[in-house]
């Protein structure tokens, strides 16, 4: 379900949704029908919600968060239990169809006005194929090569990715510090509440492992890309709810391999439940080959298209130790950073 642009309509009522898909020809925007959002991004990526008192519950239910431009119409008064839901997702006005349908006209109208003028940055998320791929790494290294990114680690028991950029020691908030409920955030607060290291603001884990919730990375990642900053996820390999949040509202996974018979297999499996969530996945493959494996060669038995490939950086190691990493242009991950990011603008716009 791809609603990015349009307008997600949750009307179970037939008669309803054929009043809504007038409304929508008539502002001249794609209207896509389901019984209820298949994820928090397609919930978040419309334009404008329009959803009835049934489907209001349920939305309610699944715990898809506060949003702006939801409307909620219907035929009749609103049940109690209704209207409790209808506040808890942020409708914004009610209208009674057929006889405000010009009302909704112009509020679609307004709400497709508002979302062209929205900044909108894109959203990676990056997994090791095996631990010790490297992914971490390689997250700086993207977020190093954007233009401006917000770096974020999904892996409380990784140490804190502050470490990998050099900023272990900038003032500003960690995951511990945050208190956040959901809903929607002002990105420049959020930027200004984190540290920043050579361009890249960074929500790092505390040395003390402490979880992630999986809402409060949504809101996170959701005032990132309204931001219009590129946002990186660092994401351990497990699955869980909040790698399942990330992965979901990436526009690309990154999986990032070495190449031999043994990291092959292993990024093979992890594919399986990505692609489960997100078909967006790409490979990035790290040689040499122990065993003289092509690209070609990992691509096929990962089963994946393959982003980049890049030999081994030396030095990175000891680079980490003392200052973290910096790299130079024509370096082999600033290069490799730079092709996946160059994958970006063709997704985004087949989405």
């Amino acid at each position: 379900m791809n609603t990015s642009g349009g307008i997600l309509a949750l009307v179970a009522d037939a008669d309803l949704r054929n009043e809504v898909d007038r409304v929508g020809a008539a502002v001249g925007i794609r209207v896509v029908h389901a019984s209820e959002p298949s994820s928090r991004k397609v919930w978040e990526g419309a334009s404008a919600v329009v959803i009835d008192g049934e489907t209001a519950c349920r939305c309610a239910a699944l715990g898809m968060p506060r949003r702006a431009r939801v409307f909620l119409v219907g035929r009749a008064e609103q049940g109690h239990g209704q209207w409790e839901a209808a506040i808890a997702i942020g409708v914004q006005r009610v209208l009674a169809l057929p006889s405000q349908e010009a009302d909704l006209v112009a509020e679609l109208a307004d709400a497709l006005e508002s979302r062209r003028a929205e900044r909108h940055g894109a959203v990676l998320a990056v997994i090791g194929g095996r631990g010790g791929a490297g992914a971490s790494v390689f997250a700086t290294a993207l977020a190093f090569a954007a233009p401006t990114a917000l770096l974020v680690d999904v892996d409380p028991w990784g140490g804190g990715i502050d470490l990998a950029v050099g900023g272990e020691a900038e003032a500003g908030l960690r995951w511990p510090d945050l208190a956040l409920q959901g809903g929607r955030l002002d990105y420049a607060a959020l930027h200004d509440a984190l540290p920043t290291r050579e361009g890249v603001t960074v929500l790092s884990a505390g040395r003390a492992p402490s979880d992630v919730d999986a809402v409060a990375l949504g809101a996170v990642i959701d005032a990132g890309r309204r931001g219009g900053t590129t946002v990186v996820c660092d994401l351990p390999r497990r699955a869980s709810t909040v790698v399942e949040a990330a992965v979901d509202a990436a526009d690309l996974v990154v999986l990032l391999t070495p190449a031999d018979v043994r990291s092959c297999a292993a990024a093979a499996a992890t594919a399986q439940w990505l692609v489960d969530s997100n078909p967006n996945v790409g490979l990035v493959i790290r040689g040499p080959s122990p065993g003289g494996l092509s690209s070609a060669d990992v691509a096929q038995i990962v089963g994946l298209p393959t982003l980049a490939a890049m030999r081994t950086q030396p030095g990175v190691a000891a680079m980490l130790e003392h200052g973290g990493l910096r790299l130079r242009r024509r370096s082999p991950l600033a290069s490799a950073a730079r092709r996946v990011l160059t994958v970006l603008p063709h997704q985004l716009g087949a989405a």
